[in-house]
């Protein structure tokens, strides 16, 4: 079987464990042959460069969503005459949050970039500023939309034609041939699987373990505080949109995420918490299973297997150091522990960290904490401290769960909690905030208290350093508990199964093809390579022939093909015979 894999901003470029899902799945799946399509984020982000790709990847595009897109393109009358119907459809859809004219102007606007080309000098120029000023006006748009003004107008088109630009990709040729389309998330990274669903009747499959909208909410919640960027500013590093620019960017993904739920022909969340958001949008209980995210058990089995390791006396956190951890809180109910157990100590533990935030914990812990000394010749130690995974002291993380007995999470925003799923694995007692998948994931194993209340995260923590027996026995059933549903094995039995399942029921093809009709010996993955009597200068200048009807077949093959304004780039692994 052939899988479309379709990702924005995360595999194969990022190594985190949020992305590293689509690595084990690939690899775990060696009967099936995957198709990588990658939207990145940032210049950055290629830069640092991909994770090394098992050779079952037979092909794989690329788009950046961040480099400037104008293809020089122009239209004809009658071209601009169709886009503008094509756009102000999709602009009233999100201006009124209709999702018929939503959806018309969206796949409307596709098939002109389909047949004509890119859409970058379209999307901003004054007619398209022109039809969303006109739906900010018209009755029946939301309030909060009806006082944009020309800068907001200008910054909204900006942004949407960034948005948009998976619409003029070079994909969809090859998209078509797959037998199944999975968006490793929604948003971007779904709308070319919804636009070959829409077209080709290819399969769409949509896991989301965090969920995009929710995402994007969360992005933006706190940005009308004064002071943050200029006005109209928008995007990572320009400060804080305007009010009205939140308001039409949230619509547009709100209405982006609707379409996507109603037309997938499978949604797998990876928890309760995103499945509630799904079905909100409008997504079917009927077409939604939950899929849980797979962890390698392995890299925890040492400490898991050894309950007695650690320190008892040892709280230990483990993650990102930003605002939505509230290290503020956890350090507050420190102090609450010191005072009735003098001896405990509190490990943190940064995978990364926000610079800023860390500054203002580190100063916090030190005026809660002064350093303390034995007598008055020992030097004195913070009973708090600050490492990095990596470092000498905790090299892997499962030795910084190994730290301690109890590990804390005080998360006040949350999706699926991946350091307390560790934690588990590491037979580890856990004290955590009652925020997003957390009470889904523990299933009873931990204790689970109100976020932003440091007196009720205190008491958890002492209950459990004075009982260590009964640390002990939530910590090997919380074990046991990962270790039945939060494994690979389990992740990819779930997507294997899902897999066939699709491409039996799926509907049949707009041309009358059908899965398999190709037979698999007609294909064989693996890398070109020179023969042996071809001389290394013209073999070193040798371009590999591209598979009859591959992108770039033909003059100028391996080379990025079509005239979309976000030009895909494609690393072509695959022979046909």
């Amino acid at each position: 079987m052939r899988i479309g894999m379709l990702t924005e901003g995360g595999y194969p470029y990022a190594t985190g464990e949020a992305r590293l899902w689509c690595d084990r799945l690939v690899r775990g799946l060696p009967q099936h042959e995957f198709e990588l399509y990658a939207l990145s984020r940032s210049a950055e982000q290629e830069e640092r460069g991909r994770v090394v790709l098992p050779e079952r990847v037979t092909r794989v595009w690329t788009a950046p969503l961040w480099a400037p897109a104008d293809d020089g393109r122009t239209y004809s009358r009658r071209e601009r005459r169709r886009f503008a119907e094509c756009f102000k459809d999709l602009v009233r859809g999100i201006c009124a949050g209709e999702p018929e004219p939503f959806a018309a102007g969206l796949y409307g606007l596709a098939e002109l970039a389909r047949e004509q080309g890119g859409l970058y000098a379209a999307l901003r120029s004054e007619t398209a500023v022109r039809a969303v000023e006109s739906a900010c006006r018209a009755p029946g748009a939301l309030r909060s939309v009806q006082r944009a003004q020309v800068a907001d107008l200008l910054d909204f088109v900006d942004e949407l034609e960034r948005l948009l630009r998976p619409l003029s990709l070079d994909w969809y040729e090859d998209l078509r041939e797959v037998d199944v389309c999975h968006a490793a998330a929604g948003g971007m990274a779904a709308l070319p699987g919804l636009l070959a669903k829409r077209f080709f009747g290819v399969p769409l499959l949509v896991t989301e373990y965090g969920v995009q909208l929710r995402a994007h909410y969360l992005e933006h919640s706190a940005d009308a505080s004064p002071g943050q960027g200029g006005p109209g500013a928008t995007g990572a590093g320009r400060g804080a949109p305007r009010p009205a620019v939140r308001a039409l960017l949230a619509a547009f993904h709100m209405r982006l995420a609707a379409e996507i739920y109603a037309r997938a022909d499978l949604l797998t969340p990876g928890n309760a918490h995103a499945r509630r958001w799904q079905e909100r949008c409008g997504a079917t209980r009927d077409r939604l299973q939950t899929v849980y995210p797979g962890m390698e058990a392995d890299r925890f089995a040492t400490v898991g297997e050894d309950p007695d390791c650690g320190d008892p006396d040892t709280l230990v956190w483990v993650g990102r150091i930003e605002p939505a951890k509230d290290l503020i809180a956890l350090l507050h109910a420190f102090a609450e522990v010191r005072r009735a157990a003098p001896h405990t100590r509190l490990r943190i533990f940064a995978t990364a960290a926000v610079p800023g935030y860390l500054a203002d914990c580190r100063s916090l812990a030190a005026q809660l904490f002064p350093d303390e000394a034995a007598d008055a010749v020992t030097a004195g130690e913070n009973p708090v401290t600050f490492e990095e995974i990596g470092g000498p002291e905790a090299p892997s993380p499962a030795e910084a769960y190994g730290s301690g007995r109890v590990v804390v999470l005080s998360s006040v925003i949350e999706g699926f909690p991946i350091t307390l799923a560790e934690a588990m694995l590491c037979g580890r007692a856990t004290v955590s905030t009652d925020v997003g998948a957390v009470c889904e994931v523990i299933g009873g194993t931990g204790l689970v208290v109100p976020p932003r209340n440091p007196r009720a995260l205190a008491d958890a923590c002492l209950s459990l350093l004075r009982d260590p027996e009964r640390a002990q026995r939530l910590g090997a059933a919380a074990r046991a508990r990962a270790l039945e549903l939060f494994t690979v094995e389990q992740n990819v039995a779930a997507f294997k199964e899902i897999y066939l399942r699709l491409l039996a029921g799926g509907p049949a093809r707009p041309h009358g093809g059908i899965p398999f009709e190709q037979p698999p010996e007609a294909r064989v993955p693996g890398h070109w390579t020179s023969p042996t009597w071809a001389a290394p200068a013209a073999a070193a200048d040798r371009t590999p022939a591209a598979p009859a009807g591959a992108p770039g077949a033909g003059p100028g093959a391996g080379e990025a093909r079509g005239a979309g304004p976000a030009p895909a780039t494609t690393t072509t692994t695959e022979a046909t015979v």
